[in-house]
């Protein structure tokens, strides 16, 4: 699937469901990521064009939603980064 604008996370898992609070969230994603109002109303219209399974679809299709895999994954990356800075420290120190 295509995403609309990848470069635009927006995080649902365990996040509130309510249906009205999807949009917002993803609204003002797309506000900060600068997308002009008229495209979101756009995302607007066809949210509501539906049901919920359309809603989370058409959320899916627009932004990049994280889930909690994705965000493990990242904490992974980053503990790794920051144990080699210890590990660079480290040395530095003994020498």
């Amino acid at each position: 699937m295509n995403i609309k604008y990848p470069n635009i996370k927006v995080k649902l898992v365990g996040m509130d469901g309510n249906a009205f609070a999807i949009m917002g969230r993803v609204d003002m994603a797309l506000r900060r990521g600068g997308v002009s109002k008229e495209e979101r109303e756009a995302y607007l219209a066809e949210s509501r064009s539906g049901d919920y399974d359309n809603l989370l679809r058409t959320a899916m299709a627009w932004v990049d939603c994280a889930t909690d895999e994705d965000e493990d994954e990242d904490e992974d990356e980053d503990e790794d980064e920051d144990e080699d800075e210890d590990d660079d420290t480290e040395e530095g120190e003994e020498q």
